[in-house]
């Protein structure tokens, strides 16, 4: 065996240790820092922040549920008691050192030795490396390699950062209590303020979490103590106070969730909207003392939307208030929901403006029936009783639904719900064929904000414009939809106290101090409950019901919605009431009085040159000849029990009937007036009403089964 040279000893004496150093070099190579830079720019909140127009914070959504992060805080920001505090706890050289701190870890490593428990000596420069790369700093990996690694990955920071952008990313990255990552979340979230206003104490207790966020109270209480024994008392106070399991500070005010969630999608969004936070705080306020004052059991869920008519800025959006609601992240004020007697106002103002009708043409509300394709559609008024002859401006006013079918038939289905579609109600998708007839009374979906920004058409002479959320959203030019006189004498006739007294009483929820045109709507089944109207200024639209779908119970026109309705529009005008909208110079007055005592002399309004100072209903010889009931496609079935001569139907004729008789099946039964039919074996029937001179005037099918 050949033993090793004396050269090669020397050869090993003399690369051995720099084999071993290089081997040590690369065993401890840290991770690549970042420059501060990079930092602030992957630096990703878990939560968006939605701000009304003076940017106040009105809501904040969370997004990633794994910590929670707010904004980044410069080092400028922050109380100045603060980074003293985390200094003078965590890092005393952190001025003079260059990363690491080679007297805390020289002390460390003789306490260790002696057998005392050795000090902390990790710089906050160490700590931030570890939170830049975590493998740095992993629980139960700090083997002297890893230390090693923070130590050189320590220096490297020390060479590309300044002192402030070390300290500034250490605060933004710490843990604090619980979730809270970072200086902006714990302060919100323990002290409910921004980092800039931490009192001396506050920044102490903040300092205090730094070694153990998720410490008791007491001890973290104690940490403080030990910093500034003198403050001990009001430390342990605030301690206890903002650190119990029982206290946590919300970061905002939670003033518009909906909202929030319908214009925040990610991350980080900061959305600055047109709304008011006076404006949104009384709305919300309105809805919910009405909702508490119904009960759960009444009505559960409401939604408010107010506009400015100048600007179409929103300046309330309430979407529910939770409360007893069970489904209270709905957006109630984006849903769609039966529309109710709300569309009868554009039904009026088309026919008004066609020249089909006046605000004292008179309408007849008694019992009608229409043959349509998928039967006999008989409208009945919310009450379930019949007026006679009514003048327009009461028939609207007064919310009737026969006097409204009846206008439907003059304007026409698929021009009503073309007008509707200009006025932006874009969940009405079908021709009007498809809704029918009980389009007049609101049998189609709509939501609140639809209705709200209808109405501001209304308010603003005829003309319609998309409302604005966000205040970077392009105001759009206006486009005429309603003439300016029609839209005028349709809010007069809603702004008409005594109008509608004949369903709301003189004295209702609908009457202001002040000119405000207004309208309520139910829909089927007590299902929904709307109040729209406006002022000069502004307009309000007040949504109440159940989301889940159920009926309300004992709530209607002016119990339920109406109530918040009025309340917001005084919190509106509390300065000043507004001023009465200007009469175009295409609408006339003139006084009118009504045959028969139809309804009381007035001063009534008219588009230019349809004005006439008598009405009254149509006599019976200026009326078509017709056959009223049965209507064309009627069925009747027999009733085995019932003797056949016993099972008859009435035979209802209307307008100039004289010497007309009626023809069953080419046999001539008697003149116009006669008995009830007895009903004829099954089968198809054609009846006919003839002249005197033998032609036919009217014909009806209809089926006995």
């Amino acid at each position: 065996m050949r033993l090793p040279t004396r050269r090669a000893w020397r050869r090993a004496a003399l690369f051995g240790p720099l084999a071993l150093l290089l081997a040590l070099f690369l065993l401890t190579l840290p991770p690549a820092m970042p420059a501060p830079a990079m930092v602030k720019a992957a630096w990703r909140p878990t939560e968006s922040w939605l701000y009304d127009r003076d940017g106040r914070l009105l809501e904040s959504i969370r997004i990633d549920f794994t910590q929670r992060r707010l904004a980044w805080v410069p080092l400028d920001r922050m109380a100045p008691a603060l980074p003293r505090a985390v200094i003078a706890a965590e890092d005393r050289r952190f001025a003079t050192h260059g990363g690491v701190d080679w007297l805390a870890l020289a002390g460390s490593i003789r306490d260790g030795l002696s057998g005392r428990r050795p000090r902390g000596a990790s710089t906050i420069t160490m700590q931030l490396a570890g939170f830049l790369a975590p493998e740095l700093a992993r629980p139960g990996a700090r083997s002297l390699r890893q230390k090693a690694r923070q130590m050189r990955a320590a220096m490297a920071l020390e060479r590309g950062w300044s002192k402030d952008d070390i300290l500034e990313a250490y605060l933004n990255l710490a843990g604090f209590r619980g979730e809270a990552q970072g200086v902006m979340a714990a302060s919100r979230q323990l002290f409910g303020k921004a980092p800039d206003r931490l009192s001396g104490d506050e920044a102490l207790l903040l300092t205090a979490l730094l070694p153990d966020p998720q410490a008791p109270p007491e001890r973290v209480a104690r940490r403080a103590c030990a910093m500034k024994p003198a403050d001990c008392p009001a430390l342990t106070a605030i301690a206890a106070r903002s650190l119990g399991t029982a206290r946590r500070q919300r970061i905002d005010p939670g003033l518009a969730p909906h909202l929030a969630r319908r214009l925040i999608d990610h991350a980080g969004m900061r959305v600055t909207t047109t709304l008011d936070g006076a404006i949104q705080r009384a709305a919300i306020t309105a809805l919910s003392r009405q909702l508490i004052g119904l009960g759960d059991q009444r009505a559960r869920d409401g939604a408010v939307i107010v506009l400015d008519n100048a600007t179409g800025d929103t300046l309330a959006y309430v979407g529910g208030v939770g409360g007893a609601s069970t489904a209270a992240a709905v957006d109630g004020a984006g849903a769609p929901r039966q529309a109710g007697s709300t569309l009868k106002p554009f039904l009026y103002a088309s026919a008004i403006e066609r020249g089909y009708l006046t605000a004292g043409s008179i309408l007849d509300d008694s019992p009608v029936q229409l043959d349509t394709a998928s039967g006999l559609y008989v409208p009945q008024n919310y009450d379930r009783s019949f007026r006679g002859p009514v003048s327009a401006r009461s028939a609207l006013a007064a919310s009737l639904n026969v006097p409204a079918v009846r206008t439907l038939l003059l304007v026409g289905v698929n021009a009503f719900r073309d007008r509707l579609w200009d006025l932006g109600y874009r969940g009405l998708t079908e021709d009007g064929d498809y809704y029918g007839f009980s389009l007049a009374l609101g049998s189609a979906e709509v939501t609140l904000a639809e209705q709200a920004n209808a109405f501001r058409a209304l308010a603003n002479a005829g003309r319609w414009s998309p409302a604005r959320l966000r205040a970077e959203d392009r105001r759009e030019a206006s486009r005429p939809v309603i003439s300016p006189a029609a839209a005028w004498i349709t809010a007069d006739i809603l702004s008409d106290p005594g109008a509608r007294a004949g369903t709301f009483g003189l004295d209702s929820a609908l009457r202001l101090p002040f000119w405000a045109a207004v309208k309520t709507g139910t829909s089927k089944a007590m299902r929904d409950n709307w109040c729209v109207g406006f002022s000069s200024r502004y307009t309000v639209a007040v949504w109440v019901g159940n989301l889940e779908g159920d009926s309300m119970r004992a709530v209607s026109g002016t119990s339920g919605a109406a109530p918040v309705w009025r309340e917001v529009m005084l919190a509106l005008h509390r300065q000043a009431p507004p001023p009465r909208p200007a009469r175009p110079a295409d609408v006339e007055s003139r006084a009118v009085r009504f045959a028969d005592g139809i309804e009381p002399p007035r001063t009534e309004y008219f588009l230019r040159g349809t004005g006439q100072a008598l009405f009254g209903p149509a006599p019976p010889e200026a009326r078509r000849a017709r056959i009223a009931s049965p209507v064309s496609g009627s069925i009747y079935a027999l009733d085995p029990d019932i003797p056949g001569d016993r099972q008859r139907i009435r035979i209802l004729v209307a307008g100039a009937v004289a010497g007309h008789r009626l023809v069953l099946d080419r046999r001539d039964i008697g003149p116009a007036d006669a008995q009830p039919l007895v009903l004829p074996g099954p089968g198809a029937h054609r009846l006919q009403l003839r002249r005197p001179d033998g032609g036919v005037a009217d014909q009806i099918l209809f089926t006995v089964r």
